[in-house]
């Protein structure tokens, strides 16, 4: 019998699933309220913001993934851009190798808030109001934080209490930093959110409500706070007080746009994942190198081949993922290039960057590389985690099968259907955590960072560009099922993502080959690992050639033959690595399930 810390739940009305309770529960609140998944997902992201600020704000970023119920897959990109002023030569200008991993100097684009916006007003039926609740009532009259938010803050209270200090205002009241047991309160983010509704309540119908939000914070009063923020000299990692780049102009002329997801097929799933201004497509590649018979389930041969296969994927990631318009994707996920690529494995780890030679061209990596590798850094930056909303109301359309998404963004959903109907949506809010910026005092949170993952070097394909989407660690799932979505899934954890996202695929996918079958809990609870042998997108950008890190759940001999082979391995904590959550659906049943990762203690699924 498989043991799980928790069993797969299953029901047929709807699911979410997400990194906290209370957001789970809230997103669950708007579906039995009559609300769709896409609702459920708005309400839930803004309760993120409250119980979650050490991990994602509304002036971070979010893409999502969404398949309406019998139409296509699309992603609504809510990365914003690098501001106009944001330009290699100004950075260094000010004596600058790398864009500092806090302050404004790092922020782009606010894009998280508009994303949710257009959402909401293409797919969703409520009212802003309506989905805001929830976040205000937390906001206003406190919620008990989780352990990590009082722990993040403590980290950084010199630094509030020093520099930061509207940051210490909300999050060092009376000198006492958040803690487990006790309320804590926002009242800035609440009254930001109360005003807004305010100032848009006379606008017209729901549309045209959300719509007046959308340009209070790109014209009104939150976009003003926030350019008055990223214009105050602020300490960041340079060690040195700096400006920001954002303007006024550069907020007004943004907004969340739909794309087509890129998918590739494997043994039966398409998998679809943000395009290549994400690392989405790595997941993609490490599929692709997969050789047609696996090695067994969790051997040392199993765990060996997914560590050298994601060392290749994200060395590619670093040659050619980009904001660029010229990404040569169809070559990365060739069968010729990934047959060529496939053989680079051998018995021993590497412990080199290998980028490849899509379509004969000359791969070109930072500099900066170079040092991290002649250095072999170990970083650990705070903030890295990525909160993830999965959600699935009830109601699949039987027997649809549909080919794989290829097609334009369609209409919205009209507002008078009130209830669930079949809709999936995968997303992974990050960014303005609360140690990335000082807190605008007007408005209850800060500013991101996205822009550290751009390079101060010209002509790589992830130089920081005026215009241009800095290339995210954000990358949600959906999966098809014979051109039909079935799961959606993600995970917190900047670089790690598409690496605990491909052991968690490929646990449900194997799980008619394993003893005793992987349900989607199991898939979750089952020792898990990541490498760091690439160099990190977060500040300062290191890496640690031939690293891979294993819970200490993992077969002894296992860890034994990985070191054997040339790996490095640390052995972490028990319940160490994996963040996922994850929904799915029997399109042929019509039953849902749903599970959420035991690891934090702070993530849960919840439906019926």
């Amino acid at each position: 019998m498989q043991f799980t810390t928790r069993p797969t739940l299953s029901g047929t009305f709807g699911m979410v699933s997400s990194t906290h309770w209370l957001a789970a529960q809230s997103a669950m609140a708007v579906l039995e309220d009559g609300g769709n998944a896409y609702d459920a997902a708005v309400a839930g992201a803004f309760v993120l913001h409250v119980v979650e600020p050490h991990l994602n704000g509304p002036a971070g970023e979010v893409p999502i993934l969404l398949a309406p119920a019998g139409g296509e897959v699309r992603l609504l990109c809510g990365q914003g851009v690098a501001p106009a002023g944001a330009t290699v030569a100004h950075y260094r200008g000010l004596g600058l190798d790398l864009v500092p991993g806090t302050g404004p100097l790092a922020a782009a684009v606010p894009g998280a808030f508009d994303a949710w916006m257009v959402l909401l007003r293409d797919h969703g039926t409520k009212s802003l109001a309506d989905v805001l609740k929830y976040a205000i009532g937390y906001a206003e009259h406190g919620h008990a934080p989780v352990e990590r938010v009082g722990e993040t803050v403590e980290s950084v209270r010199r630094l509030f209490e020093t520099e930061w200090t509207s940051s210490a205002d909300v999050y060092l009241p009376g000198g006492k930093a958040p803690r487990p047991g006790e309320l804590f309160r926002n009242p800035a983010l609440a009254a930001t959110w109360q005003r807004l509704l305010a100032e848009t309540a006379g606008a017209g119908d729901r549309e045209a409500r959300i719509e007046a939000a959308r340009q209070v914070w790109r014209t009104g009063f939150i976009a003003e706070a926030l350019v008055r923020q990223a214009g105050r000299p602020t300490m960041d990692t340079s060690g040195e007080r700096h400006t920001g780049t954002l303007t006024a102009a550069d907020l007004a002329a943004w907004s969340a746009t739909y794309e087509t997801p890129v998918t590739y097929d494997w043994n039966g799933w398409t998998v679809c994942k943000p395009g290549p201004w994400s690392q989405g497509p790595v997941l993609l590649q490490q599929l692709a190198l997969l050789p047609p018979e696996l090695p067994r389930y969790g051997s040392a041969d199993y765990v060996h081949l997914l560590v050298e296969n994601c060392k290749l994927a994200m060395a590619d990631r670093e040659a050619w993922y980009g904001d660029t318009g010229d990404v040569p994707l169809d070559d990365l996920l060739s069968d010729a290039y990934n047959t060529a690529r496939r053989a680079l494995v051998g018995e021993r780890a590497s412990h080199d960057l290998r980028p490849g030679s899509p379509g004969g061209r000359t791969p070109r990596l930072s500099a900066h590389k170079r040092v991290a590798d002649a250095a072999q850094e170990r970083f650990d930056v705070l903030g890295i985690g990525e909160p993830t909303v999965a959600g699935s109301p009830a109601d699949p359309v039987p027997g649809n099968r549909r080919s794989p998404p290829t097609g334009p963004p369609g209409g919205h959903l009209p507002s008078r259907r009130r209830r669930p109907l079949g809709n999936m949506v995968s997303a992974t809010p990050s960014g303005g955590w609360l140690q990335s910026n000082p807190v605008v005092p007007e408005l209850g949170f800060p500013l991101g960072t996205r822009l550290q993952m751009t390079w101060l070097e010209e002509g790589l394909a992830g130089s920081l560009t005026p215009g241009r989407r800095p290339r995210s660690t954000l990358s949600p799932s959906i999966a098809l099922r014979e051109g039909v979505p079935v799961m959606a899934f993600g995970t917190p954890g900047g670089d790690q993502q598409d690496q605990w996202q491909l052991h968690f695929l490929l646990a449900v996918a194997l799980r008619p080959r394993i003893r005793g079958g992987l349900d989607l809990q199991g898939a979750i609870d089952a020792p898990n690992w990541h490498n760091d042998s690439f160099p990190g997108s977060f500040y300062p950008r290191g890496m640690r050639p031939g690293s891979v890190t294993v819970e200490s759940r993992t077969d002894p001999a296992v860890v034994e033959e990985l070191r054997r082979r040339g790996h490095e391995v640390t052995v972490g904590g028990p319940w160490s690595e994996g963040r996922l959550c994850v929904v799915a659906r029997d399109p042929e049943t019509g039953v849902l399930s749903a599970a959420a990762n035991p690891r934090g203690m702070q993530g849960y699924a919840v439906g019926r």
